[in-house]
């Protein structure tokens, strides 16, 4: 019967230090993300899954930090009670547990997800409507090439060695060492 902490933010800018802190319980393990939670796809979301056992409490700042869209949340939420594994979100002051949860946390857990999807969308739109705004302006290029990744790529294939090798020694995507040698015409 562990206590286990999940933390979220959304860039690696961020820190945690406000979530979970006054809740006065000593946490037997924590999970930290520093990513969005548009997607389930994170690597601390995924070692969560795997390490909680029945018995287990996960507590979770808000609904916002475990995820940004109903559907996630709600699968989240019922595998982990399938499980014998309780969640608690602390914010707003919700539980659900493996025996089931009252009706009224139901509701508030189906309109709490649907706030924070749409929430996600609004940013989405914002964040979009400031590209093509920035870009009418004629100040928005993107995000600027790596030239010093680029430069070693270019060595590299000239060594002769192979794409998934240069993108492994480089660390970055075989897509992106092919985009750099289309770019300096060295394929």
């Amino acid at each position: 019967m562990a206590h286990i902490a999940y933390l979220r933010v959304s860039t690696v800018d961020q820190n945690t230090d406000r979530q979970l802190t006054d809740t006065g319980i000593s946490f037997d393990k924590s999970f930290t993300d520093k990513c969005s939670g548009g997607s389930t796809k994170r690597p601390a979301l995924t070692e969560l899954k795997e390490y909680v056992r029945d018995g287990d409490t996960i507590h979770v700042h808000s609904i916002d930090r475990l995820a940004r869209n109903l559907v996630d949340l709600k699968q989240l939420v019922n595998g982990w009670n399938e499980q014998g594994v309780s969640v608690k979100f602390h914010k707003e002051n919700l539980s659900f547990n493996a025996g089931g949860s009252d009706h009224m946390s139901e509701l508030m857990l189906n309109m709490l997800g649907a706030v924070a999807q749409f929430e996600l969308a609004m940013i989405q739109e914002r964040r979009q409507e400031g590209i093509e705004k920035a870009k009418a302006a004629g100040k928005y290029k993107g995000r600027p090439s790596n030239e010093t990744n680029h430069q070693r790529i270019i060595e590299l294939r000239t060594e002769g060695v192979s794409l998934r090798k240069i993108a492994s020694e480089v660390g970055v995507s075989l897509s992106t060492v092919q985009r750099a040698l289309a770019a300096s015409g060295k394929n």
